[in-house]
């Protein structure tokens, strides 16, 4: 109606719902709009959603179905608003879930679904068995989720990958590629000494590996147990100990898993994009839940910022722009007070924050987490009132979040934001003759994009998320530089700035209870949930505020059918002012600003309701008046045609009488002389016969006579 792009921000804890109400927003915008081609977008946009599931969500202690990245689906729309495509972005996939589960979580699902399925005949080559065997998918010790059959969900993902374009030989590449990292999880390493080790010769899981990577077993075996360090002069190969064997092995298979994601992310793209120009469309934001955990590290504390950027972007829109509108239009109003998250957004993102020390300390020789959370205390303790130490531990710090304080362990935090895997290791990969595999490489000497992981292994964002200047000489070098931190900060920004550029709808979805039980409803919980996200306060302003705004001109132009000739002046602000005190009486259910109307919640639709009235009975008029004219043109065309078709039929009846009259005339003639005819040759007869008895009786007489005398 307003032809405004729009966004739909679904919001929440983890495991409250966003998921599954962001799929029911995709699946009712696909059955109500239609595709615009044969092609079935629609069908293609809901594909979408099992396939990114598989290979993107994993159960945790709050979840069975938790989204471990952010996705923001961009559905396009034509001029007659149907679908015609759609773009997906994502955000920070949590590589660490590849090689770390807590107890009672798992991997990826898609790792259990090929477990499922290793029985099939084409996976037969995969060598895969039971989830229990592997490392990467028995850490949790929970390989089964109740009620989910993970050999049926991956008959649904396959289904899925063949509705948008990715063949079944691709679809057996991915199988391949996930099944290595399986493999590569269970690669063990012996210690030589205290800084080197070995793998065991022949070694089964390494073997299969290379043999599904398509790589040479030596070259790999190698480069998993040493590293090559370049100084000014000279290169050297250095081994390395068992722990940063396994730390490199581990950092390889996260690689490999956000390389193949992002590239699954690119052909679902492929499979989505537009093929007409698009008019308009609906954004429909997906992304990971306030978390805390009992143990909450690198991926928590992004998760945390992001959900603190969103309420930020809901209180921006809902509160400060809100009554800073009234404000300026200088209406009447009591300011109603907002819990303000900028602070708590300063303490991660401003200089000298969290973040901003987190790099500083990355780029130090010998920096460490033990070093980054002295500087973090140095910092902000006892300055800022969001922050706190721990009592009990030098490792770790507090930060009052909008939704709860969550106490984040400082170790791991550089080596996750680093996050290197090692630049040989990929060589190998590189070098595979595996057709699939380079390509998931092969930008890797390309400048960084947000969707494309580097030789450094960062956490991927979105591929679209952040659009980089074509690359100079010497530009890369630095672009790889780019923590995981500051990459994820700058997508979140774009991300914010989309948002804005659109009219926001929010759907807050609110957890029942913290374990996973169906119909138990914890009302303290639910009340801590809502007073948390804004929604009391949301509620409060709604009742007292004005929801609805039109300019002057936006509302004589809409509603200028409600007005009468008489009632449009020159000036526009007394036009609408007069026809709304006509139309609502109650003067407290509206108010005028300098340059808006302000209405009270309903009132717009009360004005439409009257609108979609008057241009009902303008339309049925309208409908009345065309169908009373066509139904005349219809009566003359008929009439004419009838008067036509009596006029040929008359004539023709005429002409057919005429000839009857003739036929008739003639019969009578003919009759009339065949009867005298008749008549004369019976009276010829008759006085031929006449004559001859008149003769003979006259000659008997005379004879008589002349013999009597």
């Amino acid at each position: 109606r307003d032809e405004r792009n729009q966004s739909i921000i679904v919001s929440g804890e983890s495991g409250a719902g966003k998921t599954v109400s962001a799929k029911y927003a995709m699946r009712y915008f696909a059955t109500v709009s239609g595709s615009a081609s044969e092609a079935n977008v629609e069908e293609k946009v809901l594909a979408s959603n099992p396939i990114m599931e598989s290979i993107g969500n994993a159960k945790t202690t709050r979840n069975d179905n938790s989204s471990r990245f952010g996705k923001y689906i961009e559905i396009g729309f034509d001029k007659r608003y149907r679908i015609i495509g759609a773009n997906m972005r994502t955000y920070l996939l949590e590589k660490s879930r590849v090689v770390f589960q807590a107890e009672e979580e798992r991997n990826y699902h898609i790792f259990y679904q090929l477990c499922a399925s290793a029985a099939l005949p084409e996976f037969k080559t995969l060598q895969l068995g039971n989830a229990n065997y592997f490392h990467y998918t028995k850490q949790g010790g929970s390989p089964v989720i109740d009620g989910v059959d993970d050999a049926k969900e991956m008959l649904n993902t396959r289904q899925a990958c063949t509705l948008l374009g990715i063949s079944d030989s691709y679809q057996m590449g991915i199988f391949r590629i996930l099944a290595g990292i399986l493999h590569l999880g269970n690669v063990e390493f012996a210690s030589r000494d205290s800084d080197s080790c070995t793998i065991p010769p022949k070694h089964e899981p390494l073997t299969i590996f290379c043999d599904l990577m398509g790589v040479e077993y030596e070259e790999m075996a190698h480069w998993l147990c040493h590293r090559k360090l370049a100084t000014a002069t000279e290169t050297y190969i250095k081994p390395i100990s068992k722990l940063h064997a396994i730390n490199a092995r581990d950092a390889l298979a996260k690689h490999i898993y956000a390389n193949l994601f992002n590239w699954i992310v690119d052909h679902v793209n492929k499979a989505l994009h537009a093929t007409v120009k698009q008019h308009s469309f609906i954004g429909v934001l997906d992304i990971y839940g306030f978390e805390t955990f009992e143990i909450n590290s690198f991926e928590q504390f992004c998760i945390n910022y992001a959900n603190e950027k969103l309420q930020q972007q809901f209180n921006m829109h809902v509160f400060k722009l809100e009554q800073e509108e009234y404000m300026k239009e200088q209406i009447p109003w009591t300011l109603i007070d907002f819990y303000d998250n900028q602070p708590c957004i300063n303490l991660i993102e401003a200089k000298m924050g969290i973040l901003d020390l987190l790099d500083e300390e990355c780029k130090m020789p010998k920096g460490s987490d033990d070093t980054w959370a002295q500087k973090l205390y140095n910092t902000h303790l006892n300055k800022c009132a969001l922050f706190e130490k721990p009592r009990l531990s030098n490792k770790a710090f507090i930060i009052k979040h909008f939704a709860d304080k969550v106490e984040y362990q400082c170790e791991g935090f550089l080596e996750k934001n680093k996050d290197t895997v090692y630049e040989e290791q990929i060589k190998v990969l590189k070098s595979s003759k595996f057709k699939l595999l380079p390509e998931l490489f092969q930008d890797e000497e390309k400048i960084l994009s947000p969707t494309s992981a580097t030789p450094s292994g960062r956490m991927p964002l979105s591929r679209t998320a952040v659009k980089p200047a074509k690359a100079r000489p010497g530009q890369a070098s630095k672009e790889h530089k780019k923590t995981v931190g500051h990459q994820f900060r700058n997508s979140l920004h774009l991300l914010m700035e989309t948002l804005n550029a659109t009219t926001p709808h929010y759907v807050r979805c609110i957890k029942p209870n913290d374990f996973k039980f169906p119909f138990t409803f914890d009302e303290k919980r639910a009340v801590q949930q809502l007073r948390a996200c804004g929604v009391l306060e949301t509620i409060r302003i709604s009742a007292a505020g004005f929801p609805s705004r039109w300019t002057y001109q936006e509302f004589f132009s809409r509603y200028r059918v409600l007005m009468k000739q008489r009632d449009v002046l020159s000036d526009r602000k007394q036009t609408c002012k007069n026809v709304l005190e006509k139309l609502i009486l109650d003067k407290d259910k509206y108010q005028f600003g300098k340059t808006k109307i302000f209405f009270r919640a309903g009132q717009v639709a009360y004005l439409e309701k009257i609108r979609a009235d008057k241009l009902r009975a303008a339309c049925i008029r309208i409908q009345k008046t065309i169908r009373g004219w066509l139904m005349r043109k219809k009566y003359v065309r008929m009439r004419k045609a009838a008067i036509t078709i009596q006029r040929y039929v008359r004539g023709y009846q005429a002409r057919c009488y005429a000839t009857f009259l003739r036929r008739t005339r003639a019969a009578i003639i003919i009759q009339k002389f065949q009867r005298m005819y008749v008549v004369r040759k019976r009276y010829q007869c008759m006085r031929a016969a006449t004559i001859a008895l008149q003769a003979l009786l006259r000659g008997y007489m005379a004879r008589n006579k002349y013999q009597m005398v």
